[in-house]
């Protein structure tokens, strides 16, 4: 593959300037280049100058300028129309001007919203239709507010909801349909509210149960159905009995 050609330095506005000063190098440091490294570049030796391309026709111009231009020339890109300037743009916001973000089209962007703003103002994406979207609020959500989470229609976001809430809940998670919920459910419960779940029946949520409970809560695991969580529950208990002396 031939390399793309190089810039027309004589169309170029920096040609009296930037040029002859060496702060622009046609193939490595160029801002007329279609070559996005070069253009960082660019921007890494001239960031002033990144103001002037905040509007360029070109997407990757704008978005590589974005990471330089001021806070005031970063508000005024909000409504891009390119998804990789407003990600730019979701990274370097001030955190009290993100709200106009957290309703973007573009996943990525709702995603950075969720990892900056502050755990109280992150519920607002506690209903966004991306399951990534909402697993980051899972994470950083004020745990009094997980509640409203627990019924979340995807799995792995009621895993991260299941290994957050105080064990007190956890309860209300107990018999949640997707086995992996009820794993970490098993994996954190107190030992005395696990109630049916020694007869769950999916084998990983049993096991985890015969690798923690104590000896005296492993007896409905003796003789489980599964070779492995019996194996498991029995080497605990023998381990756990009291020895007597001969």
């Amino acid at each position: 593959m031939s390399a793309p050609p190089l810039p027309n330095c004589a169309e170029c506005p920096h040609r009296r300037d930037l040029l002859t000063q060496g702060r622009c190098t046609p193939g490595d440091v160029c801002v007329r280049s279609m070559n996005g490294r070069e253009i960082e570049r660019f921007f890494r030796v001239n960031p002033a100058l990144a103001e002037d391309c905040a509007g360029d026709d070109c997407w990757e111009r704008r978005a590589i300028a974005a990471r330089y231009v001021s806070q005031p020339t970063l508000l005024a890109l909000l409504r891009d129309p390119d998804e990789t300037v407003r990600r730019v743009l979701a990274y370097r916001l001030p955190v009290e001007a993100l709200d106009v973000l957290a309703t973007d089209p573009d996943r990525e962007v709702r995603v950075m919203v969720a990892q900056r703003l502050p755990p109280e103002r992150v519920e607002r994406l506690a209903t966004d239709p991306d399951y990534l979207v909402r697993q980051y609020v899972a994470r950083r959500l004020p745990i009094g507010r997980l509640f409203r989470m627990l019924r979340d229609p995807d799995s792995q976001v009621r895993v991260t909801v299941a290994d957050r809430l105080p064990l007190e809940s956890l309860g209300l998670l107990r018999n949640d349909p997707e086995p992996e919920v009820r794993i970490k459910v098993a994996e954190r419960i107190g030992c005395e509210e696990v109630n049916g779940l020694t007869q769950d029946p999916d084998w990983r949520v049993r096991l985890r149960l015969a690798q923690r409970l104590p000896g005296h809560l492993l007896a409905a695991l003796l003789d489980d159905s599964d070779p492995d969580v019996r194996a498991t529950a029995q080497a605990r208990a023998a381990a756990n009995s009291p020895t007597t002396d001969r």
